[in-house]
């Protein structure tokens, strides 16, 4: 008997219609992973009746179960700007919004470097995302049907006929959707597993190393496997077969490639880049609670989404210059500053992330470097607007 190996494990992400129903996987919805774990949690019922000795009465059958799982890739773009990625149903299930396509445009003269002038209507929306070039930008006005403002601003201002390219944006949402999980094995004949109702509880993504990385991690209804499978488990009459092939699209972004800006212009902070970074992780958690405590049930009936926490993690080498000095001045007086984060510089694979109201902490002096690091860790986002914490595209 063969022993089964972790490089022929194939796994596939697919959005429910309703909690815990599973839907059907295709080649679309395969996706590439570092490390994933999926776990059937299940109370061990020990029973503490007397036997009339000192012996152990026994483990008794049944009892409330749900699942959990935690998924680490590399952070993978399409490759084709305005087409979402493989790992697009985690992302909407992590944001909980409705993605947001802008399909491109051309700039005309008169362009700033925040200030984009459209040849025709844009239908675009405060917080989409757009890109010229090398740069993803995220829409803070819209001024007109052929005008926004955007931040942070361009490097420089788009020349006419500059084409304005697509972008897929995951806004913030109050009821994020659940999904199913597909955990396929070779040879055929081990475990194949399902994991049903699927809440992401918390996306994180990493800069630092060789290549950007992002993960995802949740709560889940059950566990289904092709051993113990009985017919309407997951709304299911058969367990299904895995997709005859894989769509698997784009390559992993490079570590050493990006930006970040931070500022506070209505603080007289301006938005400055900073060149400085070494490192930064940032987490976005939708406190779920599973309702599974419920008579007459054994699984999770419902994933609710409680508060959402935004925080952002960054360390940055300390520079005599007025940026950094503003920064460490914003912490102090609990300012909130707007951060941006791009992954990436070309076309069809670069990710960006927008925060318009980062309160960000006081820093840590890390001498351990030649260099002084300042570590601003905890840094949470959000101000009271409703679903505004955070955006997060991929151009």
């Amino acid at each position: 008997m063969p022993y089964v190996s972790t490089e022929l494990n194939r796994q596939y992400a697919a959005l429910e219609s309703s909690y815990g129903a599973v839907p059907s996987a295709a080649p679309s919805n395969a996706f590439r992973f570092l490390k994933s774990s999926i776990e059937l949690v299940q109370s061990y019922l020990e029973r503490q009746d007397k036997t009339g000795s000192r012996s152990f009465a026994g483990v008794a059958p049944g009892g409330q179960r749900s699942a959990k799982f935690d998924v680490q890739s590399y952070l993978i773009p399409s490759g084709a700007a305005g087409t979402a990625p493989n790992m697009d149903p985690f992302f909407r299930a992590a944001c909980g919004g409705s993605p947001e396509t802008f399909a491109g445009g051309t700039a005309i003269s008169g362009c700033t470097a925040s200030s984009i002038l459209f040849s025709a209507a844009h239908n675009l929306s405060v917080g989409q995302a757009i890109a010229a070039g090398k740069e993803v930008r995220f829409v803070t006005a819209v001024n007109s049907s052929t005008a926004v403002t955007v931040d942070p601003p361009f490097s420089t201002a788009p020349p006419a006929a500059t084409a304005i390219t697509p972008t897929v944006t995951y806004p913030l949402g109050d009821t994020p959707p659940t999904l199913s999980l597909f955990d396929y094995w070779s040879p055929s004949t081990a475990q194949q597993r399902i994991l049903c109702g699927g809440a992401v509880e918390e996306l994180q993504v990493n800069v630092n190393g060789d290549f950007h990385q992002v993960s995802f991690s949740g709560v889940g209804q059950d566990v289904i496997d092709s051993g113990t499978f009985t017919s309407g488990q997951g709304g299911l009459s058969v367990f299904p077969s895995e997709p005859s092939s894989q769509t698997n699209n784009g390559i992993p972004l490079a570590g050493c490639l990006g930006q970040i800006w931070l500022g506070s212009p209505a603080n007289g902070f301006a938005t400055a880049k900073f060149s400085t970074l070494s490192s930064a992780k940032l987490q976005l958690q939708n406190g779920f609670q599973l309702r599974g405590n419920e008579f007459g049930n054994c699984t999770p009936q419902a994933a609710i989404a409680g508060q959402r926490k935004v925080t952002f993690d960054f360390d940055v080498f300390e520079l005599d210059d007025a940026a950094t000095a503003a920064l460490y001045n914003a912490a102090r007086s609990r300012q909130s500053v707007t951060a941006f984060l791009q992954l990436g510089t070309n076309t069809g694979s670069m990710f960006g992330v927008y925060m318009s109201a980062l309160t960000p902490q006081i820093p840590t002096g890390d001498t351990g470097q030649k260099q002084l690091v300042w570590k601003f860790s905890g840094s949470r986002a959000g101000n009271g607007t409703p679903n505004a914490e955070i955006f997060v595209a991929f151009a």
